[in-house]
């Protein structure tokens, strides 16, 4: 691991930033997630007529995601000598466009393939795009505060993954094309919401030198973290009608145990968000390790009010371990690789999904909480594993604001 205390985020505070600027970035960062959280269910919505099968949707799911995984790091570089704004707008556009393309599309009936097609390049841009998004934040709010403003996005977060399938299935109930142009024009909010940050330049790589900085191997411990909480999550979320008929419960109990997360999460994003400090490392091992169990808990439960607890439970700890991940990141990652890390850790919970949605399209739900679950214990002993060669090498993460 590395064995020098990491440079403190390089914010640039070149002038005061309005309470106004910051409530534009947190609407715009929770209408951003509007696409990615509607996508399983208007994405099936419109395949339907056209394959005649609804499992299509989850195929036009899976490219949009796998595109995301393949572009986040050449798309985030692509935008180094951009200004932060401006560049994120264009991928924004380039999204919307493309997800407009799916809506003209499926109101014509035209093949599947172009629809895939068309996902695919929503895709392609969507990891970049939220990388350079949480790099804003970082010349919107000063870093004492930094902790809430991530744990307000986080709620914001889930509550539009809360709502965004609930608006899809409504609409799509009356037109599934309407559903989508919907979810199209939702998505747009951080196009025009983003507030104008003139010295926001993902820093000009000059000296060969600097080109050369490598990302810090700790922060893979994170970004293996991140991937492994994103697949236990997902085991709760994708099986959640498997998790409905396992308990005797009819497939219209499903959403019980998403909306059952969904509360643990916003409780967690708001404790967050009220203490506005920075967890030390053997805090964030205990949290993982309260996951953990949880995730047992929900495997081994033979009772519903158990399993919707370990859910429960799950949910709390996502929002406090994902606002670590980010902030930890946010000091590790050189200054011109900023927004590429930001965009890997959007890619490693993208990975955590895509393995638990592959393991439950195979094996079936119990294998998939079996499996996500021996990925959090991996992470969990990395973690651990980290922590004690970290304190014996070099200060350890204080318990403030962020760096």
């Amino acid at each position: 691991m590395t064995r020098t205390p990491a440079p403190a985020p390089e914010h640039t505070p070149h002038r005061q930033r309005s309470r106004w600027d910051v409530l534009r970035w947190q609407a715009g960062y929770g209408t951003f997630g509007v696409p990615q959280a509607a996508a399983p269910i208007a994405f099936a919505l419109i395949a339907l007529p056209i394959t005649g099968t609804a499992e299509s949707g989850a195929a036009l799911v899976l490219a949009m995601t796998a595109a995301q995984i393949v572009g986040a790091v050449p798309m985030s570089r692509l935008g180094r000598r951009f200004d932060g704004v401006r560049y994120l707008r264009v991928l924004i556009a380039v999204r919307t466009a493309a997800l407009a393309a799916v809506t003209v599309l499926a109101a014509a009936q035209a093949p599947f393939a172009l629809l895939v097609l068309a996902v695919v390049a929503a895709g392609a841009v969507n990891g970049a795009a939220y990388g350079y998004q949480r790099l804003l934040l970082n010349h919107l709010v000063e870093p004492r505060d930094l902790p809430r403003a991530l744990g307000v996005a986080a709620t914001l977060n889930e509550i539009t993954f809360a709502l965004a399938p609930v608006l899809a299935s409504l609409l799509g109930a009356v037109s599934p094309v309407w559903a989508m142009a919907a979810v199209t024009v939702l998505g747009v909010g951080p196009l025009v919401l983003m507030p104008a940050v003139p010295e926001a330049h993902d820093l000009r790589v000059d000296e060969p030198a600097r080109a050369r900085r490598r990302i810090p191997r700790q922060a893979y411990v994170w970004l293996l973290c991140a991937a492994a909480g994103g697949g236990v999550v997902a085991s709760v979320e994708v099986g959640a009608v498997s998790f409905a008929l396992a308990f005797g419960l009819g497939p219209a109990w499903s959403f019980l145990f998403a909306l059952v997360l969904c509360v643990g999460s916003v409780t967690g994003g708001v404790v967050v968000s009220v203490r506005n400090r920075m967890p030390r490392p053997w805090s964030v091992v205990t949290y993982l390790a309260a996951t953990t169990a949880a995730s047992a808990l929900v495997l081994l439960g033979g009772h519903l009010a158990t399993a919707l607890a370990g859910a429960a439970v799950i949910g709390f700890f996502l929002p406090v371990l994902g606002t670590f991940y980010s902030l930890a990141l946010d000091r590790l990652a050189p200054p011109d690789r900023r927004a590429e890390l930001f965009a890997l850790l959007r890619t490693a919970t993208s990975l955590g999904v895509i393995v638990a949605s592959g393991l439950l399209a195979l094996l079936g739900l119990r294998a998939t909480l079996a499996g996500t679950l021996v990925l959090l214990v991996c992470a969990l002993g990395v973690t651990v594993a980290h922590t004690l060669l970290d304190a014996r090498r070099q200060p350890t993460l204080d318990e403030a604001s962020v760096p």
